[in-house]
């Protein structure tokens, strides 16, 4: 995703915990490095204050945090709770509380849910919980920030191609499986994901706010007939 907005002409600041993975990333697209955790208020408040001071006014603000826990309720520990909330819900609030701060003259605000928070798929309480609740968090704000020109939406991406995904297809059994959840037939790739973000971000579409837009081959929505 930051490719493409290097490669519009986009001026970007990324923020992220791990100095190294923010360094090479600011590198490869010439963006401002911020070292920071997503999931802390004044971390994120700070990084946008920055940001707007070394950049201008910010247009665009994507949250793509996240983790993936596969595990049923009753073996989900506190921990492992509160852990997959705090990567997932949380740092989505302070994202919008930041942008809702900075981002005076508008702009767009995009989220990352999840297909499973969109439809029921086994052992993905937890995950599908907290994305949930980054769906219902991206709709209140994009009420309350309408009258400023400041968009809410989200992605809900299917099974994507990512290191988190590596687990769920380690084995070919495990990968047919979850192609045939998928009505097109193959699993997202990060462009498919990185695609819509853009399309949201993009200013022309200034007339999109609240949605949740399915980038996950069918999984949500679409049933197909098993061949044969």
């Amino acid at each position: 995703m930051c490719g493409l907005l290097h490669a519009a002409g986009a001026r970007l600041a990324v923020v992220g915990r791990d100095q190294d993975k923010i360094a090479s990333l600011a590198e490869a697209t010439g963006a401002l490095p911020i070292v920071g955790d997503a999931s802390s208020f004044a971390d994120m408040d700070a990084a946008f204050e920055r940001a707007t001071a070394e950049l201008g006014p910010l247009s665009g603000a994507v949250n793509c945090a996240g983790s993936l826990l596969l595990k049923p309720a009753h073996l989900t520990t506190e921990a492992e709770y509160a852990a997959t909330v705090s990567a997932n819900l949380t740092t989505a609030f302070a994202m919008c509380h930041a942008a809702g701060k900075t981002m005076t003259d508008g702009g767009s605000v995009v989220l990352v849910s999840t297909a499973a928070a969109r439809t029921g798929i086994a052992n993905h309480e937890a995950i599908a919980a907290a994305k949930g609740g980054v769906q219902g968090l991206m709709l209140s704000a994009a009420a309350t920030y309408a009258a400023r020109g400041l968009r809410f939406n989200c992605v809900a991406p299917g099974l994507t191609r990512t290191p988190l995904a590596a687990k769920i297809i380690a084995s070919e059994a495990s990968e047919k499986a979850s192609l045939a959840m998928h009505a097109l037939g193959r699993l997202g790739e990060p462009g498919d994901v990185a695609r819509a973000i853009y399309w949201l971000l993009d200013p022309a579409n200034d007339w999109v706010t609240g949605q949740i837009l399915g980038v996950d081959g069918g999984l949500a929505n679409v049933r197909v007939r098993p061949k044969g």
